[in-house]
């Protein structure tokens, strides 16, 4: 199976639906709202990016290669959390949520991140970061937040640790297309990875992971070796822009934001799924490439 690149045309069936729920003869499906972080380190060939290849099971983007991410769990939202970094009220600012929702999305970010990668940003204070997470006690615990049987702000405690959520940069934001069964209101992160840790292939939702160059990664799905959903595609596509991740980094403490969610537009004499705006002369200057 290869999945067609942005600027996708849609069938007529897509185009009559998307303008049923438009018009509102149909109501969308409620998305849930999950965080996703595009982790990053340095390489000779430019940005290398972290990706996860989902489980062909899963009943969400199946087979596709992801960040680490999810769903936001309710006990993301525990205001005890141990913080560090920007309070949540600026954070609420640059995700363009209350502060309420900021405070549970940055949990989640670090949460699922550790739990889809061993990759923990904490540190028992505000200058330091955790240098190795691959022992068997820690791997334990990663397990335990996997299955939900113990919560973030309880790890952090009785290990002392406190997020770092300075580490966190803000990359952007998608919502799943109104016609999708199943859909998410997923806001994007980046970081780097911390000195001392390494990734480790730990996820029940992968098959497989991998580092590549973004700019590799983009070339993969292009050619159809690599799965990505549009998203990921328009991400990995301007991510592998820059550098290096030092520059990545820098680029998102200046960024706020914008949910998008795809709606249908013009193409040619067809239809397509909008993206969004500051995306578009990236991707008009990879089709001219």
């Amino acid at each position: 199976m290869r999945i067609p690149i942005p600027p996708i045309p849609l069938p007529d069936h897509v185009v009559e639906a998307a303008r049923d729920y438009d018009e509102g003869r149909r109501e969308p499906v409620e998305p849930r709202n999950a965080a996703t972080v595009i982790l990053l380190r340095a390489s000779d060939r430019g940005p290398k990016v972290y990706y996860l290849r989902r489980q062909v099971s899963m009943d969400f983007a199946a087979g596709m290669c992801v960040y680490p991410g999810g769903g936001v769990d309710p006990r993301d939202f525990n205001q005890d959390v141990s913080w560090a970094g920007p309070a949540a009220a600026e954070w609420a600012l640059r995700l363009g949520c209350d502060e309420e929702m900021a405070r549970a999305l940055v949990c989640a970010a670090v949460r699922e991140t550790f739990e889809e990668s061993g990759v923990l940003l904490a540190g028992p204070s505000a200058g330091e970061v955790v240098a190795d997470t691959t022992g068997d006690d820690w791997e334990a615990d990663r397990v335990a937040l996997e299955s939900r049987q113990l919560s973030m702000t309880d790890f952090l405690t009785r290990r002392g640790l406190v997020l770092r959520t300075d580490l966190l940069g803000v990359w952007g934001a998608w919502l799943t297309p109104v016609f999708e069964p199943k859909r998410y209101r997923t806001w994007f992160f980046v970081a780097l990875l911390p000195e001392g840790q390494r990734t480790r292939d730990v996820s029940t939702e992968s098959s497989e992971v991998t580092w590549l160059p973004a700019a590799e990664a983009v070339a993969m799905a292009e050619s159809g070796e690599m799965l990505m959903m549009p998203p990921t595609y328009l991400t990995s596509l301007e991510v592998s822009q820059y550098a290096g991740p030092a520059e990545i980094i820098d680029a998102a403490h200046g960024r706020t934001a914008e949910m998008h969610t795809p709606g249908v537009e013009a193409l040619d004499d067809g239809w397509t799924l909008s993206i969004p705006p500051h995306l578009r002369a990236v991707l008009a200057a990879r089709h001219a490439s």
